[in-house]
């Protein structure tokens, strides 16, 4: 193997004990970033205002206000209770009036996704990567890209329904019965594919994140090994490789992610007073400029970089970390 600092060789470790390396940087990013994506959700959340008739329903990411218009077509908004005026805000208001356990609000079903979800990306992605690299050979550039997609395609896929439920719970404080009523009265509606709702947006968002990032991480490592001198990546620099490069990818996709949660979000709306919206991800994409400008498209870009940069590089260097320490301790059984 020449020194260009790529991924260690996954012939090395078992698919079990990619397994092990996915869940513990899965756990532990969870419990470190969650506060963060509840920040990001709320504020993305309290945009999700329009009007019907001669009342609209306003959402200030903690509870529903249906409210009338003294005049039908009357343009002025109500005064909007508690609203969150930025990422610092939103913290002090929901520590404040919901308490400080509501910033792990949905981390259950974060937890129980986050697991699954990590597993077939990760390991999906080292597999798919051994064997283009077996096919196409080591230095071929695009292998991370087409990896990274297939990866995340087949990971979205799997867990679309556990991310709608946990974005519900963070968007506002709702009870497990609220929540299981509003599931069962969905698929008795619409249908099991309608725990869907939201898939295409979360493609649009991940599967182009996930070629960038991955394309940029492997990029990042093999430069900074280089400018070190080193053999082999250390901690540090797949923690820096994996920030920076997720940084870029989450600024990149931002826009498809306030869709997705305005999406999510508004199912409860459209469900509890019985309003109907176009739900396209362009309709929603094209009300959101409209609204709030192009500026919209980028709400809770703040807490998304504060939560992306860190989940990132724990995430990749936890995983790292623990396959380079299977790796030697299977070294070790051979010799």
């Amino acid at each position: 193997m020449d020194p260009e600092g790529e991924r260690p060789q996954i012939c090395n470790v078992t698919p079990f004990q990619q397994i092990v390396a996915s869940c513990t940087g899965a756990i532990l990013t969870s419990l470190m970033v969650t506060p963060l994506d509840v920040v990001k959700i709320r504020l993305q959340a309290q945009s999700n205002q329009f009007y019907k008739g001669k009342c609209f329903v306003y959402n200030n990411g903690l509870m529903d206000h249906l409210c009338i218009c003294e005049e039908e077509g009357n343009k002025a908004w109500y005064k909007k209770p508690g609203y969150f005026r930025g990422t610092l805000d939103a913290f002090l208001k929901i520590i404040r009036n919901e308490g400080i356990k509501s910033l792990w609000s949905g981390l259950p079903p974060t937890l129980v996704m986050a697991v699954p979800a990590t597993v077939i990306y990760f390991t999906c992605y080292d597999q798919l990567t051994a064997l283009l690299k077996s096919k196409l050979g080591e230095n071929e550039s695009h292998i991370p890209i087409v990896a990274g997609i297939v990866a995340r395609f087949g990971a979205v896929t799997v867990i679309s329904p556990l991310e709608l439920i946990r974005t519900k719970m963070q968007s506002k404080r709702f009870s497990y019965k609220e929540l299981h009523q509003f599931v069962s009265k969905k698929v008795s509606k619409d249908g099991w594919i309608s725990l869907w709702t939201g898939w295409t947006p979360t493609l649009l968002r991940d599967v182009p994140f996930s070629a960038m990032y991955w394309y940029n991480y492997e990029l990042l490592k093999k430069w900074l090994c280089e400018k070190s001198g080193l053999y082999e990546p250390t901690f540090m620099i797949n923690f820096t490789s994996g920030a920076l490069s997720g940084s870029f990818a989450a600024v990149v996709t931002l826009p498809f992610d306030v869709v997705k949660t305005q999406k999510q979000t508004q199912l409860w709306m459209y469900e509890s007073h019985k309003i109907s919206m176009p739900m396209s991800t362009w309709a929603i994409m094209k009300n959101i400029v409209a609204k709030n400008g192009f500026s919209g498209l980028f709400t809770g870009l703040t807490p998304r970089l504060i939560k992306i940069a860190p989940a990132c590089a724990i995430m990749i260097s936890t995983y790292e970390f623990g396959k380079a320490f299977f790796q030697k301790k299977n070294t070790q059984k051979q010799q």
